[in-house]
């Protein structure tokens, strides 16, 4: 079954950190260009990172230098490390392929709130 499985979210101060993880399964996890994107309440969803299979990055702007994406391609897992968290953080977070991107997962809030 072709599924992604997102988690790791949660309540975290501003400034604080967290990682978020992907659990990918029905496809040839190696093969593809993975991404996360999130999304805030009454905003469209936008991607923050990105990573090949064999490990070249990119990130938005908003997220540059704080955020890393990294992926363990024999385990079939994504995961996000998000560092020096601001209040503009806070969204549900998704991860997916770049192309041919599958059905979304339920995405895991992240909450940066004093």
């Amino acid at each position: 079954q072709v599924q992604l499985v997102e988690s790791g979210g949660g309540l975290v101060q501003p400034g604080g950190s967290l990682r978020l993880s992907c659990e990918a399964s029905g496809f040839t996890f190696e093969n593809y260009v993975m991404g996360w994107w999130r999304q805030a309440p009454g905003n469209q969803r936008e991607r923050v990172a990105s990573i090949t299979g064999d490990g070249t990055t990119d990130f938005a702007d908003s997220v540059k230098g704080r955020f890393t994406i990294s992926r363990d391609n024999d385990g079939k897992f994504l995961y996000l490390g998000m560092n020096s968290l601001k209040r503009d953080d806070t969204a549900t977070y998704y991860c997916n392929r770049l192309l041919g991107p599958l059905p979304w997962g339920r995405g895991t809030r992240v909450t940066v709130s004093a």
